[in-house]
């Protein structure tokens, strides 16, 4: 299953935030914007801008994660979101030799399912493995005929046959990548991606990382998760009915137990 990393993030986040709250609304300089913040007046900055609604002062925090066991599935959820830096294990310049693939739950449980799912990933691997060795052949005798030697000749080759083989590898081949997101953004992505309404992958993940940042951040991120957190559900017929269940849940992630 996922594995998520809080790899790196602003210092003293949520202290960087009240620096720049403080800075809109006085007339401290940029030399004396930082005195008098306490602990209690940057918690009282980080509630206010929370209160009402000025969301630019966060963006000056940023988290960077590492995210791993997932699938190309999830990155193509995650890298919806746009205020967002990514960087992923590249198929053009990675040989998947024997490519790790995640299992949904519901396959799991499902021993007829997954026998028939595991089935799918081994003939994948095989089929992919097998335009490797074509396409390479092809490419390596062209990269020849136009006098590279042998060594640069089958580099060349294997990184133009598996641009190709790739093709055929599943959504759920496993990745992983480094994704960073400033406070803003994040607070987005929680909002889409905790609801239970959430794709079951993207939404582990997107737990995991609200974990993490609401232990070095816990005042910026009191209040983030789904929108029926702090306020109604915005589903409407849509909604899983179950806000009271999700509130409890948010609560227990946010306090690590």
């Amino acid at each position: 299953m996922a594995s998520v990393t809080l790899i790196a993030y602003t210092p003293s986040p949520e202290y960087t935030i009240a620096n720049a709250a403080k800075l809109c609304y006085s007339p401290s300089s940029i030399e004396t914007v930082r005195e008098g913040l306490t602990d209690e007046k940057v918690a009282d900055f980080v509630n206010m801008l929370a209160e009402i609604g000025h969301a630019s002062p966060i963006e000056h925090a940023s988290f960077t994660f590492g995210i791993e066991g997932v699938s190309r599935s999830l990155l193509a959820q995650i890298t919806r979101h746009r205020i967002a830096s990514f960087s992923v294990q590249s198929q053009r310049y990675v040989r998947e030799k024997q490519f790790g693939y995640i299992i949904p739950p519901e396959i799991a449980e499902d021993d007829e399912a997954l026998a028939l799912f595991e089935e799918s990933m081994k003939r994948d691997q095989e089929v992919y493995d097998r335009l490797t060795v074509l396409l390479k052949a092809k490419h390596e005798k062209q990269f020849l005929s136009e006098g590279k030697d042998e060594k640069t000749a089958a580099r060349l080759a294997e990184k133009k046959a598996i641009e190709d083989a790739r093709f055929v590898l599943p959504n759920a081949c496993e990745t992983k990548m480094i994704v960073t997101m400033n406070a803003r953004s994040l607070m987005n992505f929680f909002h889409h991606r905790c609801c239970n309404r959430a794709q079951w992958e993207i939404r582990d993940v997107a737990n995991q990382m609200l974990a993490l940042v609401s232990h070095v951040a816990p005042n910026l991120f009191k209040n983030a998760g789904p929108s029926c957190v702090c306020g109604p559900c915005p589903e409407g017929k849509m909604s899983c009915g179950k806000a009271a269940e999700v509130r409890e849940k948010n609560r227990r992630i946010k306090a690590g137990e």
